[in-house]
């Protein structure tokens, strides 16, 4: 990728009219502590920068779920009307990179294309749309190099000289300089500390939690006895001795690469210029990186995000999922075992601030969630003749949509709630079915099951989970690894079975044996098998 890329997203045409839904919209703030309503810089558009990865090794579910939870973030704000111009950047220089490299007998630069595609290909499969720009941070040391420049002329930083006075590549950012340092993970105290945010520096690295930090450990460069204080971070640092020579670039404060945080301002300086509506990341990144990336773009002279937003972590039995404790779970190694749409619904079944604990249960409800769903959608269409065509389904307004679903969406994007409207509306949709035959007015039943049919599969699209969009239709019907064979294969004999239990019950009530043909219903009922009784017949939905 170079420094000017060309927009990858479709939604790239002048300003849009916003939903009328839009004017409730409420978000959390990081440094605030408040969910408070929503207003863009820009009217009908909003600018988002969302931290990426930093390609050393193989995207585990941990890193994925923060992926996940901003892309339904940028497809709400998508289904309300806004233009959204999204940013995720790639970290393709970092210590992590080097030493992995080095050990593995590869380039640094090889190493990290390797991940970078293996993330892409995991955001791919599981349906998280491609951001409008990705900018490397190698294709942006200019970038970094100026904005250094303008913080130590602001009198922000200063450069490390050796004995002779000859710049040694290492910068520091002096937060003592700085009054505001601190403002965002609240070390100056001036927001009133809230249930959410109280479990957010508990579980979360801040500047208020003291002490080694496994989840965040300390940049080398940051250990440094040349600091003048020891909360100063680097925005360049020299090289070690066994960095490769073309790890390192030319300054005028001496040869080094960049610090961790600054590629992040440059970058977001760059494609979103002053300030813009959201940063976004993970909770770990909220200190140093975060706190740091929003001193120094203002201490550049610049404006930061107008909003911070962090999405929580992915736990194992109440352990954060990292590499670094062992328990990380390969996102091809779970793909080669579930759907790929049943682990993007077990990843976003959540709100994105709140805990998801992973675990077998938790990919048996969301397996669970795609059967009520899929059995819906096929039974909905065959009703109606055709299944509603994804244009249509794209185009439905967020002001067309249910109104549970648009207030759960508008609550902090409450997907619990919303996914609770999406099934609320399933069982009036499979109500709807059951009635089909009894209708005098056919056609105008049709309609409802029609518009059941579509409110569903549009809410659905919105946390990206049309069972019909890419790449689950590519993917088979539930995408990934089973395959659509698989899940027709099992739908078809839990019909077989199933089928056979309803026959056996009609007999029984044709021959008044009512308590067999209860028996046989309360015996589906237990095992998850709603009844529809109709006219002619009875069927099935799973429950």
């Amino acid at each position: 990728m170079t420094n000017t890329q060309e927009p990858q997203n479709t939604n790239t045409s002048g300003a849009l009219a916003a939903a009328k839904a839009a004017a409730g919209l409420k978000l959390y703030d990081t440094a605030s502590h408040a969910v408070s309503s929503f207003t863009p810089i820009k009217p009908g558009q909003v600018g988002i920068y969302v931290c990426g990865a930093t390609v050393q090794s193989s995207p585990h579910i941990g890193h994925i779920r923060a992926a996940v939870a901003f892309d339904v973030v940028r497809r709400w704000f998508e289904r309300l009307g806004y233009k959204v111009t999204f940013v995720r950047n790639v970290t393709d220089i970092d210590d992590k990179i080097l030493d992995k490299a080095a050990a593995a007998g590869q380039q640094w630069w090889e190493r990290a294309y390797i991940y970078e595609r293996e993330f892409t290909e995991a955001y791919s499969k599981l349906g998280v749309e491609p951001p409008t720009y990705e900018p490397r941070a190698t294709g942006h040391m200019i970038d970094m190099i100026d904005l250094i420049k303008k913080i130590i002329d602001n009198g922000h930083a200063y450069v490390v000289r050796d004995a002779d006075g000859n710049p040694t590549g290492n910068v520091y950012f002096d937060v003592a300089s700085w009054p505001h340092y601190g403002e965002l993970t609240h070390q100056k105290q001036t927001a009133v500390s809230d249930a959410a945010s109280e479990v957010t520096d508990a579980m979360g690295p801040s500047v208020d939690n003291a002490g080694n930090d496994k989840y965040n450990p300390v940049d080398p460069a940051d250990m440094s006895p040349d600091k003048h204080d020891p909360r100063d971070f680097a925005l360049w640092k020299a090289p070690k001795d066994s960095d490769p020579l073309d790890a390192r670039w030319n300054t005028p404060f001496g040869t080094g690469r960049p610090g961790w945080h600054i590629e992040c301002s440059a970058m977001s300086h760059r494609y979103l210029k002053d300030m813009f509506d959201i940063h976004g990341g993970g909770l770990d990144l909220r200190f140093p990186h975060h706190e740091n990336e929003m001193a120094q773009t203002r201490a550049a002279g610049y404006d930061s995000a107008a909003r911070w937003m962090h999405s929580a972590w992915v736990t194992a039995k109440g352990e954060k999922m990292s590499k670094s404790l062992g328990n990380g779970l390969s996102v091809p190694a779970v793909l080669a075992e579930h759907s790929a749409w049943v682990v993007r619904y077990a990843l976003g079944s959540v709100q994105y601030r709140s805990m998801l604990e992973w675990s077998d249960q938790t990919l048996a409800e969301a397996q669970s969630a795609y059967d009520r769903v899929a059995n819906f959608i096929e039974r909905a269409g065959a009703a109606v003749g055709e299944q509603p065509s994804r244009e249509e389904i794209m185009a439905i307004s967020a002001d067309a949509l249910p109104a549970d679903f648009v207030a759960a969406m508008n609550d902090d994007i409450n997907v619990s709630g919303a996914s609770a409207a999406i099934f609320t509306a399933i069982r009036s949709g499979n109500t709807l079915l059951s009635k089909l035959a009894d209708r005098a007015d056919s056609d105008v039943a049709k309609a409802e099951v029609r518009e059941a049919l579509v409110n569903v599969r549009a809410m659905l699209d919105t946390l990206g989970l049309d069972p019909l969009a890419e790449p689950w239709v590519s993917d088979g019907a539930a995408g990934g690894a089973a395959g659509a064979g698989a899940d027709s294969a099992e739908h078809d004999a839990l019909d077989k079975l199933v089928s056979e239990q309803l026959a056996e019950r009609a007999e029984a009530r044709k021959a008044k044996d009512f308590a067999r043909a209860d028996a046989i219903r309360d015996a589906l009922g237990a095992a998850g098998i709603a009844i529809e009784d109709g006219p002619q017949d009875s069927t099935w939905s799973l429950k």
